[in-house]
């Protein structure tokens, strides 16, 4: 999964010397694109596994100190810009997975499961291995067929609440095609302002400012949550988040020790799990703009643009409770439409992933069709079943029977 050894970029990098304004701000920006852009996936996800609106608060705030932690820990020790976030395509992957048998306790349960193995992972090499060695055509459709359903959501809006959901997309349209980073947030600022305008289902308005709490929830551990949520939700984790997050620190010329990400993220999650929050991870989207030249000319001092960015989580977490409130309390639609424009380009490259190469094609629509299905045995769910038929269909296409002498 990695090498022991880490480089802090280019060669002609400068000293690492004195703090950066640019890097203040580009950690900034990664707070807020990173929160806004993908906390209504997280908020469904969460309630899609039967958490109430106390355990959500509670969790955001968990998901705030645990990422910003992490990101200062890290960085600050390797001096490199490595930014964490939670798993947006693990939450997606909840909210099609709905309550399994041991309601929410028992999807806390796998969350501490997912991060017990996620420590594994850097404590044992052959795990890592293991995970990226699936093929990642069938990886990568796993993923689309999870997101699939969450990106029809703006457009099957458009018939429910056509108001809403027409100035939303039109938000996110504009915006993206001036300001890509921008066109989520955006769209999120528009949704969340039409909720706080509209009455709540209580019959009042939204408003006030309340800090969370935490909300400790005793796990459960059962084998429908062992084997439809964390196993898919490790690979998920693994595969479509921590592994394209190193390959995106390589663009740039960064290479973490790789046991000590997963030790830190895996042992902030099980220190989390309990307050209902699941696990933290690379950062794959976000981390492009904590390593790239935008945060400094100088690859030495990028690293403080992660730091300040998981100070940037931490401050967030103070929003815990406005935020579940305010979305739980909204049209669901229109919180399903505002996810499914976050998940529009994670979509689009895990459908490109997974139909690219020929010879797997077969296998990977396979995996795609029966994930995207939500067909479910024994309370196990579609994305696991989805590996298991694509991997059945993969092993087929490449058996070839043995020549009579």
């Amino acid at each position: 999964m990695g090498s022991p050894t880490h480089s802090i970029g280019p060669q002609t990098a400068a000293p690492d010397t004195g703090l950066s304004w640019s890097a203040v701000a580009t950690g900034g920006l990664v707070a807020l694109v990173g929160y806004a852009s993908s906390v209504a996936v997280v908020i469904q996800g969460l309630a899609g596994v039967g958490a109430d609106t106390a355990q959500i608060a509670s969790a955001l705030a968990a998901l705030g100190v645990s990422m910003g932690l992490a990101a200062i820990l890290l960085a600050s020790r390797q001096r490199l810009p490595i930014s964490i976030a939670w798993t947006t395509p693990g939450m997606a992957l909840l909210a099609a997975t709905g309550p399994v048998a041991g309601g929410f306790p028992a999807a806390v349960g796998a969350f501490l499961v997912v991060a017990g193995l996620v420590m594994v992972a850097g404590l044992w090499s052959p795990l890592g291995r293991w995970i990226a060695a699936i093929p990642k055509p069938l990886a990568n459709a796993m993923l689309a067929g999870i997101l699939l359903k969450l990106c029809l959501a703006p457009f099957v809006a458009l018939k429910q609440a056509p108001g809403l959901a027409l100035l939303v997309l039109v938000t996110w349209a504009v915006v993206g095609r001036f300001a890509r980073v921008y066109a989520v947030p955006a769209a999120v600022a528009v949704a969340l302002g039409a909720m706080a305008l509209s009455p709540t289902a209580s019959g009042g308005f939204t408003s006030g400012f309340v800090l969370p709490s935490l909300s400790l929830v005793t796990p459960v551990f059962t084998w429908e949550a062992l084997v439809g949520i964390a196993l898919p939700l490790f690979v998920v984790t693994m595969a479509s988040q921590n592994i394209p997050g190193l390959a995106v620190l390589a663009t740039f010329g960064f290479t973490p020790r790789v046991p000590p990400v997963f030790l830190v993220t895996g042992a902030l999650s099980a220190l989390t799990a309990p307050f209902g929050a699941p696990t933290v991870n690379l950062a794959a989207i976000t981390a492009a703009l904590c390593a790239g030249p935008d945060a400094d000319p100088n690859p030495a001092r990028r690293w403080q643009a992660a730091v300040f960015g998981g100070v940037g989580y931490i401050l967030l977490a103070g929003l815990a409770a406005v935020t579940a409130t305010l979305v739980l309390n909204s049209p669901p639609i229109l919180i399903e439409a505002v996810a499914g424009l976050a998940l529009i380009g994670a979509f689009g490259g895990a459908l490109l992933g997974a139909v690219q190469a020929e010879e797997e094609r077969i296998p990977a629509l396979m995996t795609l069709l029966v994930t995207a299905s939500g067909l479910s045995f024994g309370g196990v769910g579609s994305a696991f079943w989805g590996l298991v038929f694509g991997g059945a269909m993969h092993l087929l296409h490449r058996w070839t029977p043995a020549k009579t002498p």
